[in-house]
């Protein structure tokens, strides 16, 4: 229950924070610059004393500062998969590769899966935590693995018809490519697919819908980040409401972005989360810049631990456009209800101090007469004015024009020179 969980999770709290405050100097300097005694740090409920630590924290850091083991006891690392500056390198000791790929296994098992299936892990590989997690879990729960990684899709889809692949674990955006690729070639019925588990980047139930119709298979949402391990911080249930936060390894808040204060239940908010039981490379109040709510709402599944909504998108994702706050997931959203696929591209310019906004989208539905496509880029660019709160200006380009996504999506070219 949730005084069990909080119990363990205070234990495990003040046994950390003691760990780091002795093994880690850079950590132990960061709290004796705010003058926090370690005597204060009784509980859980004492965390909101202790500071947050942020992408800046493992840049200084890098690359092993924030070690709380030696390093002789590591036996593996992985790393950001961003493309500026200085990756973050985490670090693993052989627990630490044991409980994520347990993490990993109930988020398998959560979606239906068993030892009887067929999971094709194509996710990257290498040092993106995705296919590693992903490939480590399947194992676990006893399934016949396919380490595809991403990339080359006729192979993807041979492996998938002649192995009888029933879960597939990759990007939304990438599914969303197979789907295409087997639309088009009328592979459906030789597929034996059930599952998918997608994650790495946000996305909306629209987009599930259109998954789910174009794969025929029950759509699932997985979440975790480098920094605090890989994939299987949190994972959805059969009820698909929300992800189930695994509450005996990681502690959630939601702050405010701004001023980082910590929100109620059920506010939207920057998640918070800090690895309790990591030894190698562990974090405290990591701020995610993941936008979501949590709540400890009953769940049907009879779960008990807290869930997290599917992320909106990131704080430093957000893009702000004559001073509105625009995400992503927000454009997707009214394409998909309207019929469009999650391929789109948006553009922003600046010209003479003004913003504007570009919105590339496929002409999915082939439309050729000049005046209905005109009263469709109306409609549209009227629907995505109401969600948005600015106006856009939607452009019709050919299917397959928009570059297509194997791993991570790019959505977003903003042209201004703002910095």
């Amino acid at each position: 229950n949730v005084e069990d969980i909080k119990k363990l999770q205070s234990k495990l709290l003040v046994r950390l924070v003691k760990r780091m405050y002795i093994n880690v100097p850079y950590y132990q300097k960061k709290l004796r610059n705010l003058g926090i005694d370690l005597e204060e740090i009784k509980g859980i409920g004492d965390i909101y004393k202790l500071p947050f630590m942020t992408k800046d924290d493992l840049k200084k850091a890098y690359p092993d500062k924030l070690l709380a083991v030696p390093k002789s006891e590591c036996v593996r690392i992985q790393s950001t998969s961003g493309t500026t500056g200085k990756r973050v390198i985490a670090y693993y000791t052989k627990n630490d590769i044991e409980i994520w790929e347990e993490c990993c296994a109930r988020a398998i098992v959560a979606a239906g899966g068993d030892s009887q299936d067929v999971c094709q892990v194509s996710f990257g590989y290498g040092l993106f935590t995705g296919g590693a997690g992903m490939n480590g879990g399947a194992q676990k729960v006893g399934c016949l693995t396919l380490p595809m990684s991403i990339g080359n899709t006729k192979r993807q889809i041979q492996f998938m018809t002649d192995l009888n692949t029933t879960i597939l674990c990759c990007t939304p955006s990438y599914a969303a490519n197979l789907g295409e690729y087997i639309e088009k070639n009328d592979l459906l019925d030789k597929l034996s697919l059930k599952t998918g588990i997608f994650g790495a980047e946000p996305w909306t139930n629209e987009m599930r819908r259109e998954l789910e119709k174009k794969l025929r298979i029950n759509a699932y949402d997985i979440y975790g980040l480098t920094e605090i391990m890989g994939p299987g911080v949190a994972f959805e249930c059969i009820q698909k409401d929300g992800m189930h936060i695994q509450e005996d390894h990681f502690y959630a808040e939601v702050v405010d972005p701004i001023d980082g204060h910590v929100l109620p239940e059920g506010a939207l908010g920057e998640l918070v989360l800090t690895s309790l039981t990591k030894q190698a490379f562990p974090l405290i109040r990591y701020r995610t810049r993941d936008l979501c709510k949590i709540s400890r709402k009953k769940c049907l599944c009879g779960r008990t631990h807290i869930k997290m909504s599917k992320p909106i998108g990131r704080s430093d994702d957000m893009i702000i456009i004559k001073g509105v706050n625009v995400w992503p997931t927000q454009v997707e959203a009214v394409l998909l209800e309207n019929g469009y696929s999650s391929n789109y591209l948006l553009e922003v310019d600046r010209t003479n101090c003004q913003d504007s906004l570009v919105i590339k989208v496929e002409n999915d539905k082939k439309i050729r007469d000049e005046e209905i496509k005109k009263r469709e880029i109306i409609k549209l660019e009227n629907e995505l004015r109401s969600t948005l709160g600015i106006r856009g200006t939607v452009v019709f380009v050919d299917i397959g024009v928009i570059k297509r996504s194997e791993g991570k999506s790019q959505r977003v070219i903003d042209h201004r020179k703002l910095y």
